[in-house]
């Protein structure tokens, strides 16, 4: 359940980014910006961030272990933008964002996130199991009930 709350979150953030790269990108357009160049590049890469992290989103509810990390990345970097959006006091902005960051990182991180985008395919045991620690055969967890990226 946490896995699809943290690709819930990080979908939430995907979309808002494209949002905003749309909104910056027709405003380009049609407005009469002082900066073209910048208002350029801020489309460009609120567009491929915001593409990224709905990627990224999929990725963790198909249960593919490379959408962890840029998951994670990505709130690291949207807490200390937070928090210049709150010294700044653009608390609408800033606080929703933190919070945001905040539980998605919780969530992401979480045991049974970890569980879900970690699994051994080859069906040797890990360490806990050799150590009878966990008292049951390899294979027999939820990794039958995981979606297969190769299906």
């Amino acid at each position: 359940m946490t896995v699809h709350a943290a690709a819930a979150l990080e979908a939430a953030e995907g979309l808002a980014a494209l949002g905003f790269g749309l909104y910056v990108g027709v405003e380009t357009l049609i407005g009469d910006p002082q900066d073209p160049a910048t208002a350029i590049g801020v489309t460009a890469l609120a567009l491929a961030g915001g593409a990224g992290m709905l990627a990224c989103a999929r990725g963790l509810l198909r249960a593919e272990p490379w959408s962890r990390a840029p998951t994670v990345l990505t709130q690291l970097f949207a807490l200390p933008i937070a928090w210049s959006l709150w010294q700044s006091e653009q608390y609408l902005i800033g606080v929703p964002l933190g919070v945001v960051a905040v539980l998605a990182l919780v969530t992401a991180l979480a045991p049974p996130s970890t569980a879900w985008l970690v699994h051994d395919e080859t069906g040797e045991l890990d360490e806990a199991d050799e150590d009878g620690e966990d008292g049951g055969a390899a294979g027999t967890g939820s990794a039958d009930e995981r979606p297969r990226s190769d299906a």
